[in-house]
């Protein structure tokens, strides 16, 4: 039910638990724009924080029972949110609701509006990213909701006047089953989260889920080239009130790509649809990054935005803060952050930075494994992936919501690596990488801060230390 604002009333007066992470200020922001009476709490200050205030919005620093108010008509939480966070208990003294963010994002979603929901194991950032970009230079005027902040309008979310709403669908807690998009996204399907997948049985079941929740009439805009993507495609072929269209380098994908060209930090991509070549320029270098700007154009398609428009317009995509980010140059050296966290990302956004390297320079990584979990099972993947680099830094394991795991630590990975061949060397002290970064770095070389936590702090450090 919605109240007399378009506003659900459930989430006329929300308070959010973490409102500064990547998914709950998305929602907290198009709630703010919409009218509502949005607060919450985080653990500490952020730009976030201050944009969200800047909306209207009260944020707390601190989890305590007294920052919920009492009128709160919901409290928002994510599945990060511990149990025993002291506004979750004043919560349920008060008999407040309390809301998964997933399905805060869906009540946004409906009311009339045509959902586009991007999922996959990788790739899911940028890719609404870009179809939010390139609808806005459309004129569509789209609400969005992404998991990082775009390079342009330096924001993750908002909400817009037409009628389209871009929204990245995470599986990591199966929480994407909770939507009823026109148009979905799978990018890829692999085997990740392992506190909540035990195997890949698991992942296909919820991915399949998730397909089964398009409305009828709807489509499915799906990978022809990721083994899991086409095993998927394979289960869900009986959908039939959903149409399929898969795109890739597949001889028999419906959205053929010709050739990826590579130009520096750019890419051109050119594919074949309907019969035609379409050529156009993609903003940020690597394969998969242009592979993920085809599948922003199918999705485009599939809601009826001629295909000339749509290439035209993922042209004024520039990127999202943390996807091979460039964060300055200092010294002939430059600095560029990555969000990659799974071996499957590091690798492409390895490959991707060795492409664009120039003869000679080095590539020089410093890596922050994310979660203790991930790094239990894939620790010797991410070792082989920093095989890649002429040299690592490996940082400690960046815990998030997860408790120590005894035995695991970030020298599983510098042991697989080195196995690999690669040169790599433990830091355990991150006030330690700027000056070990210096001594490492020449002019021409490329320094890549990658992993999920907050080893994206490094790079402003690392340039000033090299300006020094």
């Amino acid at each position: 039910m919605a109240s007399a604002t378009g506003i659900p009333v459930a989430m006329e007066r929300p308070h959010f638990i973490g409102i500064g992470g990547a998914g709950m200020s998305g929602i907290a922001k198009i709630l703010a724009q919409r009218g509502a009476k949005v607060a919450g709490s985080d653990a500490k200050e952020s730009e976030t924080a201050e944009a969200l205030r800047a909306l209207g919005a009260t944020v707390h620093i601190g989890h305590a029972a007294a920052h919920l108010a009492d009128d709160a008509s919901c409290v928002v939480v994510s599945s990060a949110i511990r149990a025993d966070n002291p506004e979750l208990a004043r919560a349920a003294e008060l008999s407040v609701p309390v809301v998964h963010r997933s399905d805060a994002l869906a009540s946004l979603m409906g009311g009339g509006l045509r959902p586009i929901a991007v999922a996959g194991t990788h790739g899911k950032t940028t890719t609404t990213s870009m179809l939010a970009v390139a609808l806005t230079e459309l004129g569509l005027d789209p609400s969005y909701a992404i998991g990082g902040d775009l390079a342009g309008p330096g924001t993750n979310a908002r909400h817009g006047g037409g009628e389209i709403f871009v929204a990245e669908a995470d599986e990591s807690d199966r929480s994407f089953q909770k939507y009823d998009p026109e148009v979905a996204i799978v990018l890829n399907v692999e085997l990740d989260h392992h506190a909540n997948y035990a195997s890949m049985d698991e992942i296909y079941e919820s991915f399949e889920i998730f397909a089964g929740k398009i409305v009828p009439g709807g489509t499915l805009v799906i990978s022809a080239d990721q083994p899991g993507a086409v095993e998927l495609t394979a289960r869900v072929r009986d959908l039939a009130t959903v149409k399929v269209v898969t795109y890739g380098v597949a001889e028999d994908a419906d959205v053929r790509v010709h050739k990826i060209t590579a130009r520096g930090l750019t890419s051109e991509v050119t594919v074949l649809l309907d019969g035609r070549l379409l050529t156009f320029a993609v903003s940020v270098p690597g394969r998969h990054y242009a592979l993920n700007a085809v599948a922003a154009l199918a999705a485009g398609v599939a809601l009826g935005i001629p295909a000339h428009n749509l290439a035209s317009a993922l042209g004024a995509y520039t990127g999202v803060k943390r996807r091979l980010q460039l964060k300055g140059e200092a010294a002939g050296v430059q600095v560029i952050d990555s969000y990659a966290h799974h071996p499957t990302e590091m690798t492409a956004d390895l490959e991707a930075m060795r492409g664009s390297a120039a003869p000679g320079s080095r590539l020089l990584v410093v890596f922050q494994p994310h979660l203790f979990s991930r790094t239990q099972e894939l620790a010797t993947e991410m070792g082989q992936a920093l095989a890649l680099a002429d040299a690592s830094l490996v940082l400690d394991i960046y815990p998030a919501r997860e408790d120590p795991i005894p035995g695991v630590t970030s020298d599983l990975i510098v042991q697989a690596a080195g196995a690999a061949g690669a040169t790599v060397t433990a830091v355990h002290e991150k006030d330690a990488v700027p000056d070990a970064v210096a001594g490492m770095a020449g002019p021409g070389d490329l320094v890549l801060t990658m992993g999920a936590g907050d080893v994206t702090d490094l790079g402003p450090r690392i340039l000033a230390r090299l300006a020094g």
